[in-house]
């Protein structure tokens, strides 16, 4: 471990606070200048590292992964500066990648639970609603804290959209999440499934493409965040020329959803809703691409703080993670510019240090990892 950096140039310790004078001695944080002279001087902006709030290590297309593919998704993630994960679902056991000190920190939330042949094949364990309570219970047991429902998919009997399980089967499987000490996050695209969430006590709604104005009250009374994945949001017309021929009504749903995602999250974030940014990496999105959901977040009109925030302090706080503080662990990024202003800057890092380690990159291992 290299035991004394410095870091030169401007801390930003939260998105509206920037100090002077940070160490990383032994691999922790410190604002209190070391005896020692340092063994190595980084200088730029130094920020926490970015956290994908939805994302998932150790899944393909197919379902499970190989090792090695959990690994060069996780080294993808870290290279573009992602050094903390909250996994929104996986097949793969990825409690061994929690042991590297090289790779991102990791929050589990075990597998998805879907309604029987209601989801993509061979990603969640899939069962119908009077199992569901249970299933929740082993997920919840399994995981680091999260649960994660597909709350809608589309019902092919009606042609459209539907929610996954009875509202009621919902409130009930929330309740046993929370029983168990874990909170319940649940990808939802359709708008009527928002009112079953809210009124079950969700704790995170995924994608929230549905959310309308109506809704916006409910979210900040209770607290519940979004995460948009508007990178992942962007393949919907894809899937509505695929789907066209034999479910139009699906595919007109699809794209009015696309044609309206950035209204609606701008109206969330200008509403007070927490925003947090995710990239749904993993089955269809390549790993590393973070940054592309910062520019995303900024694209759909958060100022480019916010969108940064979406991925940095704020994301942190709300996972119970530690930023840049006294004593924390030294996972920070430089950049040559204020990332607050330049997002673009985050494409170009100058440095990432994780657990007080700088990391040495190989190029273009950021790209193109499923």
């Amino acid at each position: 471990m290299t035991g004394i950096i410095e870091f030169s140039g401007p801390i930003l310790t939260a998105a509206n606070q920037e100090r002077r004078g940070l160490w990383s001695v032994d691999g922790l944080l410190t604002f209190r200048r070391p005896a020692a002279a340092p063994d190595l001087v980084l200088d730029g902006w130094v920020i926490p590292g970015l956290v994908d709030a939805h994302c998932h290590i150790g899944l393909g297309p197919g379902g499970d992964v190989s090792e090695d593919t959990a690994e060069a998704q996780a080294l993808a993630d870290r290279d573009a500066g992602t050094l903390l994960v909250r996994d929104a679902g996986a097949v793969h056991d990825t409690r061994w990648l929690q042991q590297r000190a090289d790779l991102p920190r990791l929050i589990r939330s075990g597998r998805h639970l879907a309604r029987t042949r209601r989801y993509l094949p061979g990603l969640a364990v899939e069962v119908e609603p009077e199992d569901l309570v249970e299933a929740v219970r082993k997920q919840a047991r399994a995981g680091d804290g999260w649960v994660k429902l597909v709350g809608d998919w589309i019902d092919r009997d009606a042609g459209d959209l539907a929610a996954s399980f009875p509202a009621r089967t919902i409130k009930d499987a929330v309740r046993a999440a929370h029983d168990e000490g874990a909170r319940v996050t649940a990808h939802c695209f359709a708008e009527d499934t928002l009112d079953d969430m809210l009124d079950a006590g969700i704790d995170c709604i995924e994608h929230a493409t549905g959310l309308l104005p109506r809704h916006l009250p409910r979210f900040l009374e209770q607290g519940v965040p979004i995460v948009p994945t508007l990178i992942n949001i962007a393949t919907f017309p894809d899937i509505a020329a695929r789907a066209e021929a034999k479910f139009p009504r699906y595919a007109a749903h699809m794209r009015s959803l696309w044609e309206r995602r950035a209204e609606r999250v701008l109206e969330a974030h200008e509403a007070g809703v927490a925003t947090y940014a995710g990239t749904d990496a993993g089955s269809v999105i390549s790993h590393g691409r973070i940054v592309d959901e910062i520019q995303a977040l900024h694209a759909a009109g958060l100022p480019a703080a916010a969108a940064l925030d979406a991925a940095s302090w704020s994301a942190r706080t709300w996972l119970g993670a530690e930023s840049i503080c006294e004593g924390a662990s030294a996972d920070v990024l430089v950049t040559a510019e204020d990332p607050r202003n330049q997002p673009a800057t985050l494409r170009q890092l100058k440095h990432i240090v994780l657990r007080g380690l700088p990391v040495q990159r190989e190029p273009g291992r950021s790209l193109g990892i499923n």
